[in-house]
């Protein structure tokens, strides 16, 4: 069974079109919406999801489901979230298809980036795994502010004719108005080419800067899984010391100097040198040791919540 994972943004075209045209066999879809911008992007793009649900039903028959994101600006919480969602689709035996071709930058890298962590992680199963991008014939936001501009003009035009006659004609009950339009057409369109299509930085969890961590999964041992969720719960170790004897009390385990050279050796292999999951920042004589943001994903999306459909 192909399984289709769209996030859905502003887009109609690029997330349904290119499948009919090349007549591809779809057979589940996933579509997931978040919040957007302003309370009317929210809405549009909700209809939008609306929309999408019963045409991949009707024209494609494929049996849809949307969720919901939270946050499209959480970049953790998208890629754990897709993490699931691609891995629940793979131990069913479905391939897993993930459009990236719209949602803001955060949902579309948090979704290819997971979809290649699983893609080495689980080696057996690559090939059921593919990310697509759909470019459009072409954009709107031009040709918006083009017809603006022609609506600008011809509102100038009627205001200089009518100032010329001393004829007010048709304007004559609504001058404050178009005048009004006008203004606001103008400080669009000049802001439009100024700023282009969007405006400003937006601030998310105190900065303006979302730091994209590049995936580097891979196979994980036993024991390393265990250090990485001893890091994941009690956070960092003001040595690996410490975190060596934290494990011993867990497992039941007599702490000793080979125990204490296993996790070393397992740290060393999870570090910036190995695998990447654990960062060591020199204090002493002693090394604090804490999960990298990779391995803050690691342990999130090997975790057992699954994301629950809506309504």
């Amino acid at each position: 069974m192909q399984t289709h994972i769209v996030p859905v943004g502003f887009d109609y075209d690029r997330l349904i079109a290119p499948l009919v045209r090349d007549q591809i066999d779809v057979e589940r879809v996933i579509l997931l919406e978040g919040a957007v911008g302003s309370e009317a992007n929210v809405e549009y793009s909700r209809n939008l999801s609306r929309k999408l649900e019963q045409d991949f039903e009707n024209l494609l028959g494929a049996a849809t489901e949307r969720f919901v994101l939270e946050d499209v600006y959480d970049y953790d919480a998208a890629f754990e979230q897709a993490y699931e969602l691609i891995n629940d689709e793979l131990d069913r035996g479905n391939e897993v298809w993930v459009n990236v071709a719209a949602m803001p930058r955060t949902v579309s890298f948090a979704f290819a980036t997971a979809a290649h962590s699983l893609m080495v992680e689980r080696q057996d199963d690559r090939e059921k795994i593919h990310t697509y991008y759909t470019a459009p014939e072409k954009y709107l936001e031009t040709e918006l502010a083009e017809e603006l501009r022609d609506g600008a003009a011809l509102l100038e035009e009627l205001l200089s004719r009518a100032d010329e006659s001393g004829d007010e004609g048709v304007i004559s009950a609504d001058r404050v108005r178009v005048e009004e339009r006008l203004e606001s057409a103008r400080d669009l369109l000049a802001e439009f080419d100024e700023r282009g299509t969007t405006i400003g930085a937006k601030e998310i969890d105190g900065q303006h800067i979302v730091e994209l961590p590049v995936a580097s999964f891979s196979s994980v041992k036993p024991f390393e899984e265990l250090i990485l969720y001893k890091l994941g719960e009690d956070g960092e170790f003001a040595s690996v010391s410490e975190l060596a004897e934290a494990l011993s009390r867990e497992l039941n385990e007599e702490y000793t100097d080979s125990f204490r050279s296993k996790v070393i050796y397992n740290v060393d292999r999870l570090g910036p040198g190995g695998k990447g999951y654990i960062e060591r920042e020199e204090h002493g004589k002693s090394y604090r040791t804490r999960l990298s943001r990779i391995g803050e994903l690691w342990v999130r999306s090997h975790s057992d919540t699954v994301p629950e459909p809506r309504p």
